[in-house]
Parts: structure tokens; C-alpha cells; sequence
């Protein structure tokens, strides 16, 4: 797998949740912060974003504009900034409880909207993701994000109309969304971005690097090896991936050695043996040392505490 897809396996947990609403006269409503990630599209009508604190000022949305919360930051949604919030209801397995849909058609004056969450497990976030900004807002314009636009179109469908397969299908496009929402942001609206993952993500160089740790982590990669594969000599490879990564290649490769340890000791009872095997150790006393170093825990006691309870706004 690409490091993309690869950083969001890493994370997700649970199931994620979606919801159509329609909005009618003055509306708002108030996010509360959550551990999770979340989107809100305008599919007809209007609103006003209201950014958590700090993050500017409030943001007018218009049809086809995606906002993406990145970081689970509190938020509002509004048809006027200085309307009144409300604050959000949920489920107990988190999902937003929409509000009432008003009788009748949606009328020309009404704010349409749809909304997705994903539930992510922070302890151990990709940088990738932590790098992005407390809100992404994508606006519609003719022409581009055309394979995004697609996955709203489909996922907007469903939720109107269900059909048999849908509870299948609603997760599987929120996923594929998740996926075209960060690639749009990392590769198109960012393409002249020379530093951090916009560079290394567009980097032919890092790229092969990347690829090649994410596909053989177990592997004992040397920056000779690993600069062979980018084409570049030692030197200038590891000067390079250390610049877009932040990392150095081998100290992200134990990061994402144990990034991927502690996923399997969260979601599965493989013993310990086999893990420190995937993880490229050639002892489990070697293994749980790294562990520990890494974790503050022993791999047990990180085993026993289970995944985080999460609910995502």
C-alpha cells in the first residue's frame, strides 16, 4: 500500500457515520471537539463555517463546498454567523443525530447538507495527518476535483435513497471520500508546496523510499539501500527524505515499525514472537525494549489497555 492509505489504515477505528440534513430558517449548530475527523458538504443552499477558536474568521460555504475537519476541532455550522448554536446530538456509537428534516421538498431557499465522521485513535497519529491545518475548505469550482466530486455525488445518492447494499456501500465511500479528500489536499491544492508532505508526497524520490519501507517494514533497510531505490546517492537521499519527513529514513522506519505493532496489539491476539518478527526484530526481548522506548509501556500492559473509546463530531 501508499503511504496515503497506508497512514489512514493505521488510525481508523470503528465504524465511520454519515447523515443528510435539511436546514430551514435561522439554523445553527455546535460541534463539540472529538477525537475523530469530519466533513461537512453543502450540497444546496448556503451556510457559514465558524472555525474553531483561533482559526480565523467565520467562512462562507456556497453549493458544493467541502470542509474537512482534520483535527476533530470544535466547530459550528450556521446560515448566518451571529445566528445562535445549538449544540449537536449524538448516538451512543457517536453518530450525529440530524435534525428533524423539515415537511415537504427541500424549497429553493433551504441549506441541504451533508455530513460524515471517522473515528481515529490519536495516540499514535501519522504526520501526514498531523500536519494539516485545523480546517480544509475545498470550494467548488468547475472542473477540478473531479474524482472527489464523484465520491460526494455517489455517497449523497445513497443516503437519499437507499437501496439494498447500501449499509455496505455508505462505509466503503466514506473511506474512499477520507482517501480523495486528503489526496486533493496534499497533491492538488498544494503542488508547489517544496517542504513537508506536500513535497514528499510529490517527490519521486521519497516516494519510491516511502513505498518501499511501508511495503517490507520487517525488512533490515540500510539509507544506501533505501537511496538506491530513490536513485540518489546516500548522502543527498537522507538529506532529502529527512527535509520533506522531518525524519531521518531509519527513525521513521522504527516509528512506523511500532506504529504498526501497536495497531496489531489493539486488534489482535498474534503473540509476541510473530509481531516482533513483523516488525523486522529478531528476538521478543529486542522487540518489547523498542516497544517500551516508544510507547512507555511493555507490549502486554499496552495489549490489555485496549482501544480508546472515541466519538467523533
Amino acid at each position: 500500500m501508499d503511504v496515503l492509505s497506508d497512514a489512514i489504515a493505521a488510525m481508523r477505528i470503528g465504524r465511520p457515520h454519515s447523515s443528510r440534513s435539511v436546514e430551514r430558517g435561522p439554523w445553527g449548530i455546535r460541534f463539540p471537539s472529538s477525537d475523530g475527523a469530519g466533513f461537512h458538504v453543502v450540497l444546496q443552499g448556503s451556510a457559514w463555517l465558524l472555525p474553531p477558536a483561533g482559526s480565523g474568521a467565520a467562512v462562507a460555504l456556497g453549493p458544493g463546498d467541502i470542509v474537512f475537519m482534520a483535527h476533530g476541532n470544535g466547530h459550528g455550522l450556521a446560515g448566518h454567523p451571529e445566528t445562535p448554536l445549538e449544540d449537536a446530538q449524538f448516538n451512543p456509537d457517536g453518530s450525529w443525530i440530524a435534525p428533524p428534516r423539515p415537511d415537504g421538498p427541500v424549497r429553493p431557499g433551504d441549506t441541504l447538507m451533508m455530513c460524515g465522521a471517522y473515528q481515529l485513535d490519536r495516540r499514535r497519529a501519522h504526520p501526514l495527518l498531523s500536519a494539516l491545518p485545523p480546517y480544509i475548505h475545498l470550494p467548488a469550482r468547475v472542473g477540478t476535483h473531479d474524482r472527489l466530486r464523484s465520491a460526494v455525488d455517489l455517497l449523497g445518492a445513497e443516503l437519499a435513497d437507499p437501496q439494498p447494499g447500501s449499509d455496505a456501500i455508505v462505509p466503503a465511500l466514506l473511506d474512499s471520500l477520507l482517501l480523495y479528500l486528503l489526496r486533493t489536499w496534499w497533491l492538488t491544492d498544494q503542488p508547489d508546496c517544496p517542504a513537508g508532505w506536500a513535497g514528499a508526497l510529490s517527490d519521486p524520490a521519497v516516494v519510491a523510499a516511502l513505498r518501499a519501507l511501508h511495503d517490507d517494514p520487517a525488512r533490515p533497510w540500510t539509507v544506501e539501500e533505501l537511496g538506491a531505490r530513490a536513485g540518489l546517492s546516500r548522502a543527498a537521499f537522507a538529506r532529502r527524505f529527512t527535509t520533506l519527513v522531518g525524519q531521518p529514513p531509519l527513525t521513521y522506519l522504527t516509528w512506523w515499525r511500532m506504529t504498526l505493532a501497536g495497531r496489531a496489539l489493539r486488534t489482535g491476539d498474534a503473540p509476541l514472537r510473530v509481531l516482533a518478527q513483523q516488525a523486522g526484530y529478531t528476538s521478543e526481548f529486542a522487540f518489547a525494549k523498542a516497544f517500551k522506548r516508544e510507547y512507555g509501556v511493555a507490549p502486554g500492559h499496552y495489549r490489555k489497555q485496549g482501544a480508546p473509546l472515541t466519538r467523533t463530531a
